[in-house]
């Protein structure tokens, strides 16, 4: 059984960084497109980042663009989100996602979701 697991989550003031981590067990992660969403209160899920089963094709949402980068590292079965210029805004809990497909995952139906970390970033 395939299971994702959030870390790195907490709070931080605005214009802070904080790094996301999610390590896949059950199956290797080369074997997915793996990304990150986000819902902050009273709003639907947003797709964050994006990243191809090898590592290389990324893809990000308009909100993060030039302040957060995913990263893979599937020797350790983990991907990464390097969040930079944290905003008031980008309060959210965090989810990773994992599909075979990188479509799929950027279309919000992955197959396997984390348990979700919270980011609280205070002005």
């Amino acid at each position: 059984q395939v299971q994702l697991v959030e870390s790195g989550g907490g709070l931080v003031q605005a214009g802070g960084s904080l790094r996301l981590s999610c390590t896949t067990s059950g199956r290797a992660s080369s074997s997915f497109a793996m990304g990150w969403f986000r819902q902050a209160p009273g709003k639907g899920r947003e797709f964050v980042s994006g990243i191809g089963r090898i590592g290389v094709s990324t893809y990000s949402g308009d909100s993060v663009k030039g302040r957060f980068t995913i990263s893979k590292d599937n020797a350790h079965n983990t991907v990464f989100l390097q969040m930079n210029s944290l905003k008031p805004e980008d309060t959210a809990v965090y989810y990773c996602a994992a599909d075979p497909s990188i479509t799929a995952l950027m279309s919000g139906i992955a197959d396997y979701w984390g348990q979700g970390t919270q980011v609280t970033v205070s002005s």
